[in-house]
């Protein structure tokens, strides 16, 4: 069986990503040879349609997926921290290989909608406390909920596109009194020519002197690295302990098993996110016993897992990824995309050290067994999961066989 490149977990402007638009996720996974590719934002199957026909379009193979942030009481109370290193308890879950069309409906579907709701009324909190702070700084902030959600997204709000918000409005925008008329500047556009170096490039001085004001503290990033002044903003100021900070409600976390039954609802396969092996060696409490934490996920009805692979180091993800494997799990990859940093879609671990081909071997067939069940539930038949949510791992084989079978036939 030929193995080809999978990137099954990528982000795209439905909720939060690198890339500007669908086709531009496509399109560079078709330059750097990437067969099969996998829409996962948070919340939100509305991509899936633009998905379907970009990839099709390019003779790539779509698997379509979801991601949601949980909570497990049992792990909270514990202090158990699973794969969010920072809050025991919260756990991040995917959805591999949604029907579609999209088959939602009933009350999964009023659940879903309910904690996109509640995620997205969090973001637009802290929105007003950035307003705030920008006119306490002397300056208009220039956004909203809504004007952010008009041209910076296409639906699930995130704290990461108020961070760019906030970064499009210091850069074309100047405090009141620093000798600059604001008045009747776009909201979003650079103020007048003074106040560039003659080659297009605002000066850094003005930007510096308003993110002090705006962050408390002067700006650590390079001003010309969109990325990392996002990433800076966004932990600086609106993660806890940050001045326009606003903590989640608790209906803005649906229970772990909640969460598997719409997953299972909408077709798709539970699947836990391994956060692995930090760039210290670290591992979460919930991870570092893996045998342990594969007993667990089992229990919980859990027989998927994942890896964003530039988390982890080649020794730990071929560990990890085959002890999962020979413990019956589906095992997949991906890179995320879920920051404003723009890396590649053809995967590496961690410092750019490339995938094993048994890593390679494992990511293509935790593909195929997606793909097969993603195809056999959307013509209305039982998938790769019995009615509990659970495989017969039997018929594994015939999964990966039947996947190479449609995956090959779409990128032919």
């Amino acid at each position: 069986m030929e193995v080809v490149d999978v990137n099954a977990h990528l982000h795209t402007p439905y909720s939060f990503s690198a890339f500007d638009s669908i086709p531009q996720a496509a399109e560079m996974a078709a330059s750097q040879g990437v067969k099969v590719v996998g829409i996962n934002d948070f919340y939100s199957m509305d991509g899936y349609a633009d998905w379907d026909r970009e990839t099709r379009a390019r003779k790539l193979y779509p698997l379509f997926n979801i991601e949601f942030i949980s909570l497990n009481s049992e792990d909270q109370a514990a202090g158990v921290r699973v794969n969010d290193p920072n809050n025991p308890g919260r756990t991040y879950i995917s959805g591999k290989g949604l029907a579609f069309p999209v088959k939602l409906s009933g009350e999964p579907a009023a659940q879903l909608a309910a904690v996109k709701k509640e995620s997205n009324l969090q973001v637009a909190a802290m929105c007003e406390k950035v307003a705030k702070l920008f006119a306490d700084a002397g300056v208009e902030f220039g956004w909203d909920e809504a004007s952010i959600r008009e041209k910076l997204t296409k639906g699930s709000l995130r704290e990461r596109h108020l961070a760019k918000a906030i970064r499009l409005a210091v850069e074309g925008r100047w405090p009141v009194g620093a000798g600059h008329d604001v008045s009747s500047e776009d909201d979003h556009d650079v103020s007048s020519e003074d106040d560039h170096d003659g080659k297009g490039n605002v000066i850094p001085d003005l930007i510096g002197d308003l993110y002090a004001k705006i962050l408390g503290q002067p700006l650590k990033s390079d001003i010309t690295n969109n990325a990392a002044v996002e990433n800076e903003i966004r932990s600086r100021l609106l993660k806890a302990g940050g001045a326009a900070f606003v903590p989640e409600t608790p209906e803005a976390f649906l229970p772990m098993a909640t969460v598997r039954e719409i997953i299972l609802a909408a077709g798709g396969i539970p699947t836990y996110p391994f956060l692995a092996d930090d760039a210290k060696g670290g591992f979460t409490d919930f991870e570092g016993d893996l045998a342990k934490a594969a007993a667990t996920l089992k229990a919980r009805g859990f027989y998927s897992t994942e890896f964003i692979t530039t988390r982890n180091s080649v020794e730990v993800l071929e560990r990890y990824a085959q002890y999962l494997w020979d413990q019956g799990f589906v095992v997949t990859f991906g890179s995320e995309h879920n920051t404003p940093a723009m890396e590649p879609i053809k995967l590496a671990c961690r410092g750019g050290v490339d995938l094993t081909d048994n890593l390679k071997r494992l990511n293509y067939w935790g593909a195929c067994i997606v793909a097969a069940h993603q195809k056999l539930v959307a013509d209305g038949f039982q998938g790769y999961l019995d009615a509990q949510g659970r495989p017969d791992l039997k018929y594994r084989d015939k999964f990966i066989l039947m996947g190479d079978k449609i995956i090959k036939e779409a990128i032919k």
